[in-house]
């Protein structure tokens, strides 16, 4: 799915996330893209309202713009834009496995 990002926005507990990009090998050997793993760690750039629960109230939501995470390999939907061909995932709050500091 190609977009442009200035149209993303999340909806529920569903976060934006930029992917890093890939790093070196510890040899400084640079793999090409069809044969390297993608990074499991990104910035979120948006995030949605939040949840609602089953009395009607939103549950705010834990991330915000900016924060460093980690998902696992599988998690979210991948969606890249028209302009920089940029890497984005969307995924659930619940997906993601922690904030890197």
């Amino acid at each position: 799915m190609t977009t442009q990002t200035s149209q993303i926005k999340p909806l529920g507990n569903r976060v934006l996330i930029k992917r890093s990009r890939a790093t070196a090998s510890r040899g400084g050997i640079l793999l090409p893209d069809s044969a390297q793993e993608k990074p499991k760690q990104g910035v979120v750039s948006a995030v949605g309202p939040g949840k609602m629960d089953e009395h009607g109230k939103i549950q705010k939501m834990t991330l915000k713009a900016g924060d460093l995470v980690l998902f696992s390999s599988y998690s979210g939907t991948e969606v890249k834009t028209e302009e920089t061909e940029a890497e984005y995932l969307i995924m659930a709050e619940d997906e993601i496995l922690g904030i890197l500091s």
